[in-house]
């Protein structure tokens, strides 16, 4: 009876009209914050929490949910639009989005990332809510080991998204880690690779980076060379009709969903991991599974649907260790914690027995912002597409100017700006080499956790291997490495095999 009580307090909490206000202010400032690279969900947060100190409890956690929930779905039109992540965890989105634009499908790519964040975000919450009753088994049950083979599953990402560039990709993968490596050393308490620069310390930060190798590197390749986004202006049709056919799209492609929900609740769930991770591990394991495997990073709509499902699906799974340990799961997250304990709720066992209203509020808010995101994105992306047909001598100054404002913005901060630039005209001198970009931010997320998480694993284990199998999810993830390094080795193989084949005579 105590369940169906706190139940329908966390329902009866959203029924207001001040309430569901307070919703939609949060879902279209989250929109605003997601689409302007370099914002963000935990930009709006930190922004808002001094506004909410006059408020109810269950009043800020509404507009929090609002601005969560939301930030993620409006990233992936300027990620599909100007090759631009929204937010860190849209850059997977680019790979196939931009292309897409570039083919005058603008308005058909948004259709379908809206919607897959839409789903994704229903999904992942529907999730939450499953495991709420066994949630410390779950978070409890992964250790540096876990973290590590995580991390090492991630990276087979560059076997499968460099087809044809196999080498090469793993050139641009080495390079990544490398850059991971700058800055303070959390195992030996070392500061590595910083030139004696103060700013160093902190290590290559992930979104300026981004920025510069995604927006400002195409950027400049599309000043150099000329025309529109889109490469064929005079026979792009750009209107409602093109996002519903992306609606549909996505809705058809239902196992693609499903497996990017998944693969982002999970990975949400995992203290630190974040939604980056989920998007390009989602992304990795759709073009692994695909039967058109071959076009991903060219236009596969695939491409956009999977990371952008586990994108906003990760939101659900970052809710467990938030609310059950008061262990952040994401960056957005750890914003959110402070906002809980500022309105004195204590995340961890005392909310989950004592204030279940609230976390139920959190829920019912969740799912109806996410689903009012979804619809604000796909009614607007008809008119927004249309950016794509701009002459690039005129848009490229403006995106410009955006994203190194944006980078500016995160920190106030100028050599964020400088770092920015340096990682467009690396990003730019890859495109004009042929190496592939995509290897490179994965790496960099990915590198401090495998080292990290490494060396914990060696301390646990007293050096010995056999730690990384101590365990039954340690054990799955070497399973799963397994098939994904042989998989794309096999299939190497067996297209060398057919090209040696004779070929029958006429």
């Amino acid at each position: 009876m105590e369940v169906f009580a706190t139940f329908a307090e966390g329902l009866y909490n959203l029924a207001g009209w001040w309430a569901l206000t307070l919703l939609a202010i949060g879902t279209l400032i989250g929109l605003v914050f997601g689409v302007v690279p370099g914002l963000g969900g935990s930009a709006a947060i930190a922004l808002l929490t001094p506004i909410t100190i006059s408020m109810q409890p269950f009043e800020a956690i509404i507009l929090m949910a609002g601005v969560m929930s939301s930030t993620a779905t409006s990233g992936a039109v300027t990620a599909i639009l100007i090759n631009t992540p929204g937010t860190a965890p849209n850059a997977a989105t680019v790979l196939d989005g931009y292309p897409l634009a570039k083919q005058g499908r603008a308005g058909y790519a948004i259709g379908a990332a809206a919607t897959a964040s839409g789903i994704g975000g229903l999904l992942g919450i529907g999730f939450l809510i499953c495991v709420i009753p066994i949630t410390r088994e779950i978070v409890l049950a992964f250790g540096p080991p876990e973290f590590f083979l995580m991390a090492a599953l991630g990276l087979c990402a560059v076997a499968v998204s460099t087809e044809g560039k196999f080498l090469r990709g793993l050139i641009v993968a080495c390079f990544g880690l490398a850059v991971a490596t700058v800055g303070f050393d959390d195992v030996s308490g070392e500061v590595r690779y910083t030139f004696d620069s103060m700013y160093l310390w902190d290590g290559i930060k992930l979104v300026p980076a981004m920025i510069g190798l995604f927006a400002v590197a195409e950027m400049i390749h599309l000043w150099s060379k000329g025309g529109s986004i889109s490469e064929d202006p005079s026979n792009t049709k750009i209107d409602f009709a093109q996002v519903l056919e992306g609606v549909r799209e996505a809705v058809r492609r239902w196992p693609v969903v499903l497996r990017g929900s998944a693969i982002g609740a999970g990975v949400g769930a995992l203290p630190g991991v974040g939604g980056t991770v989920a998007a390009f591990l989602a992304y990795t394991v759709a073009a692994q599974s695909d039967k058109n495997r071959a076009n991903f990073g060219k236009g596969e709509i695939a491409g956009v649907i999977a990371p952008e499902s586990a994108n906003n699906a990760k939101e659900g799974g970052s809710l467990i260790p938030t609310l059950a340990f008061g262990i952040p799961g994401s960056a957005e997250m750890a914003v959110f914690l402070g906002v809980l304990v500022l309105h004195g709720l204590s995340p961890g066992p005392t909310i989950m027995t004592q204030h279940m209203d609230v976390v139920w509020t959190l829920i019912f808010a969740t799912v109806i912002a996410g689903v009012l995101g979804m619809f604000v994105t796909l009614f607007a992306a008809s008119n927004i597409a249309k950016l794509t047909l701009i002459e690039s001598r005129t848009l490229a100054p403006i995106v410009l100017a955006f994203a190194l404002i944006g980078s500016y913005s995160l920190n106030n901060e100028i050599m964020d700006v400088a770092l920015t630039i340096a990682f467009g005209l690396i990003g730019f001198a890859f495109m004009r080499l042929g190496y592939p970009r995509l290897t490179f931010p994965i790496a960099l997320v990915l590198g401090p956790i495998m080292e990290t998480s490494f060396f914990q694993s060696m301390i646990i284990g007293d050096g010995s291997l056999a730690v990384f199998l101590h365990s039954w999810p340690s054990r799955i993830l070497v399973a799963l490495l397994v098939v994904a390094l042989i998989f794309p080795a096999g299939r190497v193989l067996l297209k060398s095999r057919r090209r040696r084949r004779p070929q029958p005579a006429e």
